[in-house]
């Protein structure tokens, strides 16, 4: 049986490589240009932050399947 802490340890583990590659990504000049664009049309800004949300939201959802919920 696996202990929830360790599911939950698994959990920061990923959070933290996932965030570590982002900004790693983030610094590259291709990337950066993108971002710029992106900034500049409103339609895209929107579009982005749209997807930005579904993603997040997506995120929670899996984690709390990984993690379950937590009664007080």
């Amino acid at each position: 049986m696996v202990l929830w802490e360790e599911v939950a340890l698994s959990a920061i583990r990923l959070a933290v490589t996932v965030v570590s590659a982002a900004m790693t990504m983030s610094r590259h000049p291709a990337v950066r240009a993108g971002i710029q664009a992106v900034a500049n049309n409103p339609k895209a800004r929107e579009a982005a932050a749209n997807a930005t949300r579904n993603v997040a939201y997506n995120a929670g959802v899996i984690a709390r399947h990984i993690v379950g919920r937590r009664t007080p």
